[in-house]
């Protein structure tokens, strides 16, 4: 799948920081990688407790220039809650971080590169197996 815009889930982000080639093959199908900032909060979590942690804050703040930064907006919050309700009804939950990736990424209908198959309980979120 390609297209003009892809959101990247917290562990292709790693993968894209770490150089991995699937990751980085992905990404030169699309015009556009965008970060949902949920996922820029766990990148800089999880850079501040690495033991390289001035070059993984390095690393990210290359990251975020290149990418479009998706913030979450008050429209953002009526689809969390309408994914969350959504996930509730369907005994699916999903971790609270990646309920917010997941809104953004509806919200502004752009699809999700991951690895983690619980969004594929999210009606409406496309998403893109890496």
């Amino acid at each position: 799948m390609s297209g003009s815009k892809i959101a990247l889930d917290t562990n292709i982000a790693i993968d894209v920081l770490n150089g991995e080639p699937r990751a980085n093959r992905l990404l030169q199908g699309y015009t556009t990688v965008c970060l949902p900032v949920p996922v820029v909060g766990e990148l800089h979590f999880g850079a501040l407790k690495s033991a390289r942690r001035e070059e993984n804050l390095e690393k990210l703040r290359l990251l975020t220039t290149l990418c479009e930064i998706l913030e979450i907006s008050e429209r953002t919050a009526v689809c969390y809650a309408e994914i969350r309700y959504q996930l509730r009804q369907k005994g699916r939950p999903i971790p609270e971080n990646d309920l917010w990736i997941a809104a953004v990424c509806v919200e502004h209908q752009i699809p999700l590169a991951t690895n983690d198959a619980h969004f594929t309980s999210v009606d409406g979120l496309t998403i893109v197996q890496v």
